[in-house]
């Protein structure tokens, strides 16, 4: 007789209220849970197919007092067809390639995350990381990641993108680029990129966290169509009129 032990249980705590970072006037809470043990990967999938995000060794969802602004959406890669504008930045980075890595933290790549924070995030948590905060980012973790390092013909490190292999699909942890290569709107070609990857691996999905209508930066989630969103706890598929609808004051 062979002895299975019995299946940890979860525990899910709620966080403490802070500033909301997507949304001026606003409070963010979260609900977040352990990822450990030998079902950390089975329960990753779980979560993220509930609309759960990754960090470190947590996941987790918002649960906002008062606000349902943040909602999970993924791309269906078999019925994705990039637009004119998502086609000319494809272009325009033919010349730049993705490498699949080890979650393994590096000077260069931690050199590159300083100069993005600063650009973009000054004010942010993460612009004071050290190299130890950002090893533990990238190599903290229970399950199935690499690390896709962006880069052009000279092998100079233009960005790079976390990535989770969830049993359904790839699942964009986080992503920083060079600041001073912004026109080439290194983010989108990076979503791009995981698209075509998941086509090649024969993964059905692309996860993109939460789409913030209100919020600039998270708004340019809405330019992959189709995309699917998480409502009531069913994926349903949408297209342009109905992000458009969802983005108005009163789909709030």
């Amino acid at each position: 007789m062979t002895y299975k032990s019995p299946r940890r249980p979860h525990f899910f705590y709620t966080t403490a209220p802070l500033p909301c970072p997507y949304l001026a006037g606003r409070t963010e809470r979260k609900v977040v849970t352990e990822l450990t043990g030998p079902d950390a990967e089975a329960l990753h999938d779980r979560l993220s197919r509930a609309g759960f995000r990754r960090s470190h060794n947590i996941a987790y969802a918002p649960v906002c007092p008062g606000c349902q602004a943040c909602v999970p959406i993924r791309i269906p890669v078999a019925r994705f067809a990039p637009d004119r504008a998502l086609r000319r930045i494809a272009r325009h980075n033919a010349t730049v390639e993705g490498f699949e890595v080890p979650p393994r933290a590096t000077t260069e790549q931690f050199a590159l995350f300083q100069r993005y924070q600063q650009a973009r995030h000054g004010e942010g948590d993460m612009a004071a990381m050290s190299f130890y905060d950002y090893r533990s980012m990238v190599e903290d973790t229970p399950i199935e990641t690499f690390m896709v390092e962006f880069r052009d013909p000279f092998d100079q490190l233009l960005g790079a993108c976390l990535t989770d292999r969830l049993g359904d699909g790839l699942s964009g942890v986080y992503s920083f680029f060079e600041p001073a290569e912004e026109r080439r709107s290194l983010g989108t070609f990076a979503i791009l990129w995981m698209i075509e990857r998941a086509r090649a691996l024969g993964l059905p999905h692309v996860y993109l966290g939460y789409w913030v209508a209100e919020s600039r930066k998270m708004a340019y989630k809405s330019r992959f169509r189709p995309a699917e969103i998480l409502i009531a706890g069913a994926w349903r598929e949408i297209g342009a009129p109905d992000l458009e609808a969802a983005a108005s004051p009163a789909a709030g």
